[in-house]
């Protein structure tokens, strides 16, 4: 038992959770990486800490939960030297979407009413050709009429060939290029 300050105590303890640590991952590196990990999580629970108990034992405990917790987590993780994962994960940066959707939004603009109508009921809400043509009141080939149309004008005025896609993920705009034709 000590009566002195549990912070300045640490510091003391410092060589011992080394050399713990060092017995538990065998790693120099890894070891300092565990101790630092430990005295972070202690200075910020030292108002858990009791007074007059074992600050060393404390610690210790701290340390070694602390290096099961990484194992169990380790589990889980895949290494992966040369980001092949992490490639495969990566997503493009959010301001090509944006540029992209303003550029679609333009296009789109510049649609006759009733083929971005089409396109909007069809593609982008889901609606089969015959509900379209009924919420349109007109039959269901001017419907796919009007989505081939609209789809082609959207591709031409996008610069993209008929196998290509937009540049960014949104479901509702790739629905709309991507409805099928009449």
């Amino acid at each position: 038992m000590s009566a002195q300050d549990p912070k300045k105590e640490l510091v003391e303890h410092l060589p011992a959770m080394r050399a713990f640590a060092r017995s538990l991952t065998r790693d120099h590196s890894a070891a300092d990486d565990l101790v630092q990990d430990t005295v972070v999580k202690a200075w910020g629970n030292m108002d858990k800490y009791k007074p007059g108990t074992n600050l060393k034992a404390w610690l210790f405990t701290i340390l070694r939960n602390t290096f099961y917790s990484s194992i169990r987590k380790g589990k889980w993780e895949v290494e992966d030297v040369d980001d092949v994962m992490a490639g495969r994960l990566s997503v493009k940066p959010e301001h090509d979407g944006r540029l992209a959707m303003e550029e679609f939004r333009d296009a789109f603009s510049t649609l006759p009413d009733d083929q971005r109508e089409a396109l909007i009921l069809v593609g982008a809400s889901g609606f089969s050709y015959e509900e379209a043509a009924q919420m349109c009141d007109c039959a269901i080939g001017t419907i796919k009429s009007r989505v081939n149309r609209g789809r082609r004008k959207l591709q031409e005025l996008l610069k993209l060939g008929d196998d290509e896609e937009l540049s960014f993920a949104d479901a509702e705009t790739l629905a709309v290029l991507n409805t099928p034709g009449p």
